[in-house]
């Protein structure tokens, strides 16, 4: 290896960021070469001293930060409400949309409506969506017809 190669890979080396055959190959460099093996040597010296640098903490930073930061409100009961209706909404919207998009039911001689294996093809198994569009409203759930 050239001193300029070995010399950009000292700090990975010091890290253990390189595999062991690199390692291997520096380490056979350093042996010969004294010029790198000084830079070595420097190069861990200054990451032994960065290493044990303590940086102190300023007084009282802590209750500082802890007043900065504002206790977060608690919603009304109405904005509960409203957030729970936007919910239902949206996933009776998705399902209604998925429906009429993809189509999903057929008749049959009875006139009832039979959902089309092909629905099941666009939707992941198990999915809501396809749950929503294989949905089939059932005689005597309560709806009047």
């Amino acid at each position: 290896m050239e001193c300029q190669a070995v010399q950009t890979q000292l700090s990975a080396w010091l890290d253990d960021e390189l595999s062991e055959a690199t390692g291997a190959m520096l380490t056979a460099h350093l042996s010969r070469c004294e010029a790198c093996r000084r830079e070595f040597l420097q190069l861990k010296a200054l990451d032994d001293a960065l290493g044990n640098l303590a940086a102190p903490v300023p007084i009282g930073l802590a209750s500082t930060v802890a007043a900065k930061i504002r206790r977060p409100s608690r919603r009304s009961g109405w904005q509960a409400v409203a957030l729970a209706a936007c919910l239902v909404l949206g996933i009776a919207l998705g399902g209604t949309m998925a429906r009429t998009f993809y189509g999903g039911a057929a008749s049959n001689e009875a006139g009832a409506e039979v959902a089309s294996l092909e629905v099941f093809n666009d939707f992941p198994q198990g999915s809501l969506g396809a749950v929503v569009a294989s949905y089939q409203p059932e005689e005597g759930n309560g709806n009047l017809q």
